[in-house]
């Protein structure tokens, strides 16, 4: 009897004691000086970056990222902004990179005469970039430089 009262009275301090943690402040965060029991403010939006520069994928079948705004941009069933530039018809005008053969093709493999339904919403998979400086820093590596410091015989 001892015994469970004694556990039971080490549950409710430490239940104490990770609320009065919760409620405290972490200002060396992401959360600035938001405790961890409340939600802050939304952080403002940065602007997207703009350029005609294509951006380097870090890794095989990347989609490609959207180098320029897509602010105001209608892609919904009624209509795709984005095929205005990179349909097939439009990209000897519009110099932009033609949408690839692969989003011709349907579940089954077979090609289609438009842009298949299921790759219609670009900004599924395709996104813009903005000026944001990241929150984190990041040392990823793609691949094709880890394999060029990589000596012959496949030791560095």
């Amino acid at each position: 009897m001892i015994r469970k009262s004694f556990l039971l009275a080490v549950v409710v301090v430490m239940a104490a004691a990770s609320t009065s943690l919760l409620a405290q402040n972490v200002s060396s965060g992401l959360r600035g000086d938001t405790p961890l029991n409340e939600e802050g403010p939304a952080a403002l939006m940065t602007p997207q970056r703009n350029s005609s520069e294509r951006e380097t994928r870090n890794y095989p079948e990347q989609p490609p990222v959207i180098p320029h705004t897509t602010e105001g941009y209608q892609i919904d069933v009624n209509g795709n902004k984005c095929l205005s530039c990179h349909a097939r018809a439009r990209t000897t005008e519009s110099k932009a990179p033609m949408v690839s053969i692969t989003h011709f093709m349907d579940r089954d493999g077979q090609f289609l005469a438009s842009v298949s339904p299921r790759r219609y919403f670009c900004t599924q998979c395709h996104v813009p970039q903005h000026t944001a400086k990241p929150p984190v820093g990041n040392d990823f590596t793609d691949i094709d430089s880890v394999l060029s410091h990589v000596a012959p015989g496949g030791r560095r």
